[in-house]
């Protein structure tokens, strides 16, 4: 099984910075796609960002399109979240996501096979 742990979360001030970080061990395949999606109290879980397997493609949500930047060491298995000019609107769980055998940069909750506990981000303003 593949595990998948969240981390960096926390409390920040609108127009503050956070990095997330997502640790994986287990059994991991040579091609994955590494997602993050956030979930807002009452809310259904939304797309964030992807990063490819080769760690040069990305793709992201509208929303943080310009503020968020995801990337991947893949030597660790990790993948960050970059978080920057949060807004209160940005407060979620964030959970990050693997999808094995993917060439491309998946966005639908559907598409992940592993998820992480997700991590808490609150944005006050």
């Amino acid at each position: 099984q593949v595990q998948l742990v969240e981390s960096g979360g926390g409390l920040v001030q609108a127009g503050g910075s956070l990095r997330l970080s997502c640790a994986a061990s287990g059994r991991t395949f040579g091609t994955t796609a590494m997602g993050w999606f956030r979930q807002a109290s009452g809310k259904e879980r939304e797309f964030v960002g992807v990063i490819a397997w080769n760690g040069r493609n990305t793709f992201y949500a509208d929303s943080v399109k310009g503020r968020f930047t995801i990337s991947r060491d893949n030597a660790k298995r990790t993948v960050y979240l970059q978080m920057n000019s949060l807004k209160a609107e940005d407060t979620a769980v964030y959970y990050c996501a693997l999808e094995p055998n993917d060439y491309g940069t998946p966005y639908r909750v559907y598409e992940y096979d592993y998820w992480g506990q997700g991590t808490q981000v609150t944005v006050s303003s």
